[in-house]
């Protein structure tokens, strides 16, 4: 069976696409993005546990 690391991140206004493919070459896949209080976007993430 699959185990799963996770992480949250915060991800700047200005780059979002440089930084989720920055996430995804390390290995990282979004599950979801959601806007904070602050309306900033927060990522989600996961990947297999190694």
């Amino acid at each position: 069976m699959t185990t799963w690391e996770y992480q949250v991140a915060p991800i700047p206004l200005h780059n979002e696409a440089l930084m989720l493919n920055n996430f995804g070459a390390d290995g990282w896949e979004l599950v979801t993005i959601h806007s904070n209080d602050q309306g900033g976007l927060v990522a989600f993430l996961k990947r297999p546990q190694q």
